[in-house]
This record gives C-alpha cells, sequence and structure tokens, in this order.
C-alpha cells in the first residue's frame, strides 16, 4: 500500500493545484480579495502532497520494492544504498517527480514567505504557479506514473544505469532542479504583475530574492555537473557542448540576464518591459530543457526518456505556457511604463550591454543545440554540431561580455564621463596589458582565443575588487562583497578554462609493463594491470608509478576499465591527482592482440581554478541574497512596502 499512498498523495496534490487556480482566479475578480486566505494554505499544502509523494518513492527505491515497476527498471538489491537513494531521481518518472515536486515547495514558500507583492499580485503569482505545476501533475498521472505496480513481481532488478551510479548523483541534479524549475517562480511573478500591473520597482524587489536563489542553485548544478563529467566519464574533457548539457547552460544564461535586468529595475526603476521579457525567456529555456532531456529526441548519457508521446506531451505544456505567456505579454505591454531614464555611459547602460551579450551566447547556443535536430526532423540528415561552433561562435563574444562586467562595476548610476571611467579603469587595463606582454613572449603558441582569456583574466579581476577601495571595509554592505566575489569567480574561472586550452599536453600509448611514457614534465611508469570486485562490478585496475621532473616524489595512479553485469555497461573510472597548478589525468582503455594496454595521459595547467571560479560566483550570489534580505529586514519598520527604499540604491 506505500506505492499506493504515494500516488494518492500526488492525485491530492494535483487536486489542490486546480483549486488554488480556480480559487486564485476567482479571488481577482472584485470583491474576492479574501480568498487569499485561502490560496496561501492550499499552496502550502500542495507541496507538502508533492514532497511526501517524492519521500515515498525515494522509501521505496531504499526498500528494494520490485513490485513497482519504476523501482524494478532501475534498481538492484546489490546496489550499494546510496545510489538506491538516489536512483529515486536517476530515471525519467522519479526525476519528473522531482521536477513537480521543486515546483510545488517552491509555491508552498512563495505562500508561507512572500510578503513584499501587492496581494492581488500575490494571488495571480500562486495561481500562475498552480496552472504550471497542475500541467506537470497531469503528465505524471497520465504518462509517467512512478507508482505503477508491476505483475509478476521480477525476482531482481534491472540496476541503475552505471555512469549514474556516483555520489555525484546524490546532488547534482537537485541542486540543478531547484535552479532549473525555481526560475518557474520569476516567470509567475512576471505573469502575476502583467495580470494585475504591478510592474516596477516593488514587483522587482520581491522577485529578486528568488531569481537569485535559484541561480546560486542553477549555478551550483552546472559546476557540479560539469566536474561529475570530467571524472567519470573518462574522456578528459569538462564541458562538451552536449544538448543537454545545454539545456542546462540556457537557462542560466538567461537568468544571469534576468538577475541584472531585475537589480535595475528595484534599484532604478529601468527596464521594466525587458525585465518581464526576460523572465519569460528563462522560463521558456527551461521548459525546452525539459523538452530536450525527455522528448526521447536526443540520445545523450543524460537524456531519460525514449519515448515521443511523453516527449509530445512536455512540447504541449511547453507550448502552452510560453504561448499564453507571450500572449500575455503582448496584450498587456502597452500597460507597461517606461521606466526612468539613463545615459548609455552608466552602470545602467553596462548592464543593458552585457544583456545583450548574454542574450547573443544564448542565441548562438539555442542554435547549435536545436539546428541538428531541426534538419534530422525536415530532411532526415544526422548533422553534429560540437565545440568548434560553439567556442568560435560564443568564444569572442563571451570575452567582450566578461571585459564590459569589469568596467560594469566601476561606472556610476543613471550617468557618469568616459573619462572619470579611464581614470577608474585605468589600472586594470595596464594589467591585462602586461599580462598580455608576457603571453606573447612566453606562449607565444597559446592561441588567439585563450592568449586574450589568459590576458584579460587578471585585468578583470582587478575591476572585480576596485569597488572596494577606499571603502570602510567593516561597513561595506554583504551584497557588494557578493558582487565582488562573483565578478572575481568570473575571471578565474575564465584563467582556467583558458589554460586548460592552451597548455593541456596529451599522451595516448599502447603500455606493457615497465614502459614508461610522459606528459607534461610528469614520466609515469605502466606496472601492471589487476582484476579487482566491488559490490556490484567487476573491473580491470591499471597500477601506475608517477613521478614529477628526475627528483619529484613518486606516487601511484589506479584508473580502472569497470563492467556492470545489470544492466551490462563498460564504464572508465580515471584516476586523477591534483597539484598546486593543475592534474594529472589517465584514463585505462582496452588491451590490444599484443597484450599492451592504451593508456591515455593529460596534463591540466590550472584545470581546478575552472571549478573554483564557479564556487565563488555561486558563493557571491549566496552572500548578495543574505545581504539584500539583512539589509531590507533593516530597512523594513521604517517603510512601507510600495514606497520602500532599496538598500543597493541607499548604500550607491
Amino acid at each position: 500500500m506505500i506505492a499506493e499512498g504515494g500516488l494518492a498523495a500526488l492525485w491530492l496534490a494535483a487536486a489542490l493545484s486546480l483549486l488554488q487556480l480556480f480559487l486564485g482566479i476567482a479571488a481577482l475578480r472584485p470583491g474576492g480579495a479574501h480568498l487569499l486566505r485561502v490560496v496561501r494554505p492550499l499552496a502550502v499544502a500542495q507541496g507538502l502532497l508533492a514532497a511526501l509523494a517524492f519521500l515515498i518513492l525515494i522509501w521505496l527505491f531504499l526498500r528494494t520494492d520490485l513490485s513497482v515497476q519504476l523501482v524494478a527498471a532501475n534498481s538492484h538489491s546489490a546496489k550499494p544504498w546510496l545510489y538506491k537513494f538516489a536512483g529515486a531521481w536517476g530515471n525519467h518518472e522519479g526525476s519528473m517527480l522531482l521536477w513537480v515536486t521543486v515546483l510545488a515547495v517552491a509555491g508552498a514558500a512563495v505562500a508561507l514567505l512572500e510578503r513584499r507583492l501587492r496581494q492581488d499580485t500575490l494571488i495571480a503569482t500562486l495561481a500562475a504557479q498552480a496552472a504550471i505545476a497542475l500541467g506537470f501533475y497531469a503528465f505524471l498521472l497520465m504518462a509517467s506514473n512512478p507508482f505503477t505496480r508491476l505483475s509478476p513481481v521480477p525476482v531482481e532488478g534491472n540496476g541503475l544505469n552505471p555512469l549514474l551510479q556516483d555520489p555525484g548523483l546524490a546532488f547534482h541534479p537537485p541542486t540543478l532542479y531547484f535552479g532549473y524549475v525555481g526560475i518557474s517562480i520569476a516567470f509567475s511573478f512576471a505573469v502575476g504583475a502583467l495580470v494585475t500591473r504591478d510592474v516596477g520597482p516593488a514587483f522587482a524587489r520581491a522577485m529578486r530574492p528568488w531569481i537569485l536563489a535559484a541561480w546560486v542553485f542553477l549555478t551550483i548544478g552546472i559546476v557540479a555537473g560539469s566536474y561529475w563529467a570530467y571524472y567519470e566519464l573518462g574522456w578528459g574533457g569538462w564541458w562538451f557542448w552536449d544538448p543537454v548539457e545545454n539545456a542546462s547552460l540556457m537557462p542560466w544564461l538567461a537568468a544571469t540576464a534576468l538577475l541584472h535586468s531585475v537589480t535595475v529595475l528595484a534599484t532604478r526603476d529601468g527596464l521594466r518591459a525587458w525585465t518581464v521579457m526576460l523572465a519569460v525567456v528563462a522560463f521558456s529555456m527551461s521548459m525546452i530543457g525539459t523538452f530536450l532531456v525527455r522528448s526521447g529526441i536526443l540520445t545523450s548519457v543524460h537524456a531519460f526518456a525514449v519515448d515521443p508521446q511523453r516527449g509530445a506531451f512536455i512540447l504541449a505544456l511547453l507550448i502552452l505556457y510560453i504561448g499564453g505567456a507571450l500572449a500575455l505579454f503582448g496584450l498587456r505591454i502597452g500597460t507597461v511604463k517606461e521606466g526612468s531614464q539613463f545615459d548609455m555611459v552608466s552602470r545602467e547602460g553596462a548592464l543593458v550591454a552585457n544583456n545583450l551579450l548574454l542574450t547573443v551566447i544564448l542565441g548562438i547556443v539555442f542554435f547549435g543545440t536545436l539546428y541538428p535536430l531541426a534538419v534530422e526532423a525536415v530532411t532526415g540528415e544526422k548533422l553534429s554540431v560540437g565545440p568548434p561552433y560553439f567556442n568560435t561562435a560564443a568564444g569572442p563574444v563571451a570575452l567582450v561580455l566578461v571585459a564590459i562586467m569589469g568596467a560594469g562595476a566601476l561606472l556610476r548610476w543613471r550617468s557618469d564621463r568616459v573619462k572619470a571611467l579611464g581614470n577608474r579603469i585605468l589600472i586594470p587595463v595596464l594589467v591585462a596589458a602586461l599580462a598580455f606582454a608576457a603571453l606573447l613572449v612566453f606562449a607565444p603558441d597559446a592561441g588567439m582565443l585563450p592568449l586574450l582569456g589568459l590576458a584579460l583574466a587578471p585585468g578583470v579581476a582587478a575591476a572585480s575588487v576596485a569597488p572596494l577601495w577606499k571603502r570602510n571595509l567593516r561597513r561595506t554592505p554583504i551584497f557588494i562583497y557578493g558582487m565582488v566575489i562573483a565578478h572575481l569567480g568570473i575571471a578565474v574561472s575564465m584563467a582556467g578554462m583558458a589554460s586548460e586550452s592552451a597548455f593541456t599536453k596529451e599522451t595516448l600509448v599502447a603500455a606493457s609493463p615497465g614502459q614508461i611514457a610522459h606528459v607534461g614534465d610528469f614520466s609515469v611508469r605502466f606496472d601492471s594491470v589487476e582484476p579487482i570486485a566491488g559490490p556490484n562490478w567487476t573491473a580491470v585496475e591499471g597500477r601506475l608509478t608517477a613521478r614529477r621532473g628526475e627528483n619529484g616524489r613518486e606516487f601511484q595512479l589506479r584508473p580502472q576499465a569497470r563492467m556492470f553485469s545489470s544492466p551490462p555497461t563498460p564504464t572508465s573510472e580515471a584516476a586523477i591527482t591534483t597539484h598546486w597548478d593543475g592534474q594529472l589525468y589517465v584514463a585505462l582503455g582496452e588491451e590490444d592482440e599484443q597484450g599492451r594496454w592504451q593508456v591515455r595521459l593529460w596534463w591540466k595547467p590550472f584545470v581546478t581554478l575552472i571549478w573554483f571560479g564557479g564556487i565563488m560566483v555561486a558563493l557571491g550570489g549566496l552572500l548578495s541574497l543574505v545581504g539584500r534580505l539583512r539589509r531590507e529586514r533593516k530597512i523594513a519598520p521604517r517603510t512601507d512596502a510600495g514606497t520602500r527604499a532599496d538598500p543597493e540604491a541607499v548604500s550607491a
């Protein structure tokens, strides 16, 4: 009866979302404001029921209840408990239940915590969130029921995709989904504000913490996913421009633009229509990502579903939600006031430029991701768009974007003078110029794009910390530190990407015992291959001894080639050692007819900066969120919600 309990909770949550939608619409009619007292509890109850259904699914996986079709198809009694636990969302139905749970819990959080929105706008926002949730409840209950029983009950389950049997599965999808689905809050806020004609600074200040929280989670999810792919897939890369990777990058790009746009609206009452449009675009990218991963039109280690009917269902939801929002936007755009004006040479102007460049990169990624699918749908011809296109098209735009980001933090609000900006940016420009000159001398073969990235990174880093210059650091608001750390993190990540692209060394050998290979300044001796066994896999493990330089200390490397029996799948487990200036990465291949083993070696200088910078970006976002909430809490008792001064405006 446990599975039936989960299904009942899901049905009840769907029914409550329907009721929440109808009451929300009724509450917007004249005399219906009192219904808010009902709509709020409904949103909370819906979130609790969705969470209960998801907890029940986890429990079914932990006890390996093979009478449930989803468990039998994706779990195994011999699987370690962590993968039983995380396996609950390592499949199509479970991941969709996680999707709708995050959606419902986010709606419940808005109902419980949000006190800054105008009452009618809050009602419209909760109604919009209920409408989104209702579609996904219908999808689960009609096309992807995670609690379907199986008869007869099999003796053993099929197991989980071995590529997903990694601790990364326990935290990467949930964090990604909190960000991915959390963007729906911004969408619902935008719909609510359009319905009630409430697009203004107060609406932006209310929306900003939610989009900031979603953006932080999405950043963590993408960074974690990048490192997971790096060490788990054994191919030596950290970003492949896989369509499913792009499916998470596109909402992040849109959310980053939205985050900056909503700041302009909250602090300077500008970019009203643009902010609402970006909220719609960000959620559209989230929906398109969901469609790509679960429609069955992609072949990827990340893609869950291969059922076109399910894809058609999600496509119908995408058209309904996005089409409806765009239609509403078209109808109400005339009622959205223009907002305050500003000069092009101003911080607002830099933020607009960054927004436009982020949109250009989003368009490049969007086109490169969907173009092969469109060509195949029309002509049947299979095309592949890979790193050469994305790097060539998006790389230069990203460099300009980062350069403007560094300069933007040094500009004043409303209006500034070019000469004054020149004085403030002099030191960062000199730092970048010196770095460029040094690289031309010591690394002339690095390639122009990586060379520009390496030169720009220290300049942007200098510009990022410049806002702290001459400030009383003890009295500086936390969100200013957040901005500085986030921008500094971008510079650090860019340095890591450029260094990895410019200086990576690779060696591929067919090795016999005793043979020594070289990569970078490392010498690696192939000692032997030994069979080993894990809890639900067997493997051959390479034994290698490495040394750096002539007199370096020896250390061991243990790359594995694993074989999982259920389902039968080979995987590669790379051996990675981290040094202060990079990572040595070793992957074991197959044995050839002469008894030699393929061994692939990489030396990746400063590759860890990529993820360290990503963590800094997320930390900066978190500090910004905490800082803004703290400042608003201090100001709230002194001001009315509708006239509250923005903390950033106060400090600027």
